[in-house]
């Protein structure tokens, strides 16, 4: 596939959307409203479109598929909380990052262990007795390739600048291309653990995948704000990582919901893709400019946190 000519055409359409857009007589108008009326007006249609949204899921889908893709929209949503904090002070230490990223990778390993291998096994051993074990490994190892195969494949550069830009900002967006990939799998498993049926357990993982995209959030937007972006670009790029989380989730609750009986593999999938993020990606980034006991140290926080919740609300 021609990457380049994909991407060329797809600006094309943008820009040509963008000027159609701005030659509209209520475009304009809205315009020159006071910035406070047009937030309000993005806000009611945003609120509208997902009424509507949620209103033919749940028509045509059910209400699982509804309460899946909405819970993995929120855990999405969470980059925002990250992002802002970046904005309004600009300036946060190296090992406050470090810190929140090692919470981060110990939120969704043990979210992992108790949310996704878990009940994976449990469900497939009642449907294939004895077996479970082995369909959530197959869907671990299958889960893992993916992500290996799609990191491989899927040309970074197109989430990148010219190639006249800098090579800083070269690298910033080759990062948050990386962070945008691995949140696909983060709402594959939401939708997935929503569409087993034990929404207990979906809302625990959902949580747990939130509350690491806070630190991911500021991961995006604080190279961002250093390389000159306006902090209102760089919330809303971080808000776009996040958003590819619920197509994520639709398309796990739905499949789950619909072929019940690929939910042990499918839980084990979405475990290696998380996995495959994990140690691929968090880890090393902790420990890329030295080694970092505080984020070790912020591993085995969030794994405990998320194991007393999970003893507590799973």
């Amino acid at each position: 596939m021609n990457w380049t000519a994909l991407q060329q055409r797809w600006e094309h359409h943008l820009e040509t959307w963008r000027y159609g857009l701005e030659a509209q007589p209520w475009y304009r108008r809205v315009r020159s409203w006071p910035l406070a009326g047009q937030i309000a007006a993005a806000a009611g249609v945003f609120a509208l479109s997902q009424i509507v949204v949620f209103g033919l899921l749940y028509l045509v889908f059910g209400i699982t598929v509804v309460v899946g893709f909405f819970a993995s929209f929120l855990a999405g949503l969470a980059t925002v909380l990250g992002a802002l904090p970046a904005v309004l002070f600009r300036e946060i230490s190296f090992r406050t990052v470090n810190f929140m990223m090692g919470m981060a990778a110990g939120i969704m390993l043990s979210a992992t262990a108790y949310s996704l291998v878990e009940p994976g096994v449990e469900f497939g051993n009642e449907l294939w007795p004895g077996k479970g074990v082995y369909l959530v490994i197959a869907g671990m190892l299958l889960g893992a390739w993916f992500l290996d195969w799609a990191d491989r494949t899927i040309p970074h550069e197109l989430f990148a600048a010219d190639q006249e830009t800098g090579a800083t900002l070269r690298r910033v967006w080759l990062f948050v291309a990386a962070i945008t990939l691995h949140n696909f799998p983060e709402g594959l498993s939401v939708g997935v653990s929503f569409g087993s049926g034990d929404w207990n357990n979906g809302t625990l993982l959902a949580i747990a995948i939130g509350a690491q995209n806070i630190p991911e959030g500021l991961a995006v937007a604080l190279p961002l704000l250093t390389i000159g972006y306006k902090p209102w670009k760089a919330v809303a790029i971080a808000l776009i990582s996040g958003l590819v989380e619920p197509v994520g989730g639709f398309l796990g609750v739905t499949l789950v919901t619909v072929f019940h009986t690929l939910l042990p593999l499918a839980m084990g999938f979405a475990a290696g893709a998380m996995l495959y993020v994990i140690a691929y990606e968090i880890i090393p980034e902790m420990h890329a400019k030295e080694r970092s006991s505080i984020a070790t140290f912020g591993v085995l926080i969030g794994f405990a946190v998320m194991t007393v919740l999970e003893s507590t609300l799973g």
